[in-house]
């Protein structure tokens, strides 16, 4: 009886500490821009107004042009909630705000992830993102801090 006992604890132990283990994994998605945007990383704040439509523009004043991948994407899903902490359908709304008030746009859609970094290596401003599997060296990797 004691034997299964201490099984059984252990391997609860070990089950108690997948999430933690999975939890503090770096996200394998990035924020991608287009080269000349000449910044290295973004504060949280300002990713995510740039992402909800918010800010037009980078710190620097140079304007963004945002892409982003289908509601119902998984990279977007992981984005969204990875990098920005925000789920999904609230960017939608944050969208919606913008275009439905007359203040915005919604960003750009593309369809798959080769498709974002094609858009984004070709427009001056460009930012989306990709899972870090997709990076190509036509785009640059900015942090978020």
């Amino acid at each position: 009886m004691s034997r299964s006992l201490i099984a059984l604890t252990v391997l609860i132990a070990l089950l108690l500490q997948i999430p933690v283990t999975l939890a503090s994994e770096p996200s394998s998605v990035v924020i991608i821009t287009n080269p000349d945007v000449e910044l290295a990383s973004l504060n949280h704040e300002t990713a995510r107004a740039i992402f909800a439509m918010r800010q037009r523009a980078f710190p620097n004043g140079q304007s963004a042009h945002v892409f982003v991948l289908p509601d119902n994407n998984a990279i977007h899903e992981r984005f969204a909630k990875e990098i920005l902490n925000v789920y999904p359908h609230q960017l939608r709304l944050a969208w919606d705000r913008v275009v439905f008030s007359g203040t915005g746009q919604a960003p750009n859609e593309v369809s798959s992830e080769a498709a974002m970094v094609d858009r984004v290596a070709s427009t001056p401003g460009g930012i989306g993102y990709v899972d870090r599997s997709a990076l190509s060296d036509r785009v640059r990797v900015l942090t978020v801090e």
